[in-house]
């Protein structure tokens, strides 16, 4: 398989939380619904609005256990992107029938922007 680049963005991210969190990314199956991975390179958010809000960003695990935050309750300051990631990578994947899910949660709906960079098929 051919690694491929490619960015997802999520405007006006709500206020729903954890596993009900607005979706950014959902590893693909497979050709043939076969197994396949992904790894997050970048992840941005952005505060559209000029008052401080809150943002999480949420890994939703394909087995349904081991869910887990990546970031909760991270303050962004008004008019203001932050990146996430810095440095560091993630891998999701996608078992051929499950796939692991990154969400996102805001502490006001219409405010928030999240912007992910993604190799997938590795």
């Amino acid at each position: 398989m051919a690694n491929d680049f490619k960015r997802f963005a999520k405007p006006n991210v709500g206020t729903s939380t954890g596993a009900s969190g607005d979706a950014i990314y959902s590893v693909p199956a497979g050709a043939g619904s076969t197994a396949l991975e992904a790894i997050v390179i970048g992840i941005s958010v952005c505060n559209k609005n000029s008052d401080e809000r809150t943002v999480g960003l949420f890994l939703d695990n394909e087995d349904g256990t081991n869910d887990a935050y990546i970031v909760n309750g991270l303050k962004v300051p008004g008019n203001t992107t932050v990146e996430i990631m810095q440095g560091n990578k993630i891998v999701l994947t996608n078992d051929g029938s499950n796939a692991d899910v990154l969400r996102a949660e805001a502490s006001a709906g219409s405010s928030i922007d999240v912007v992910c960079s993604v190799l997938e098929d590795v």
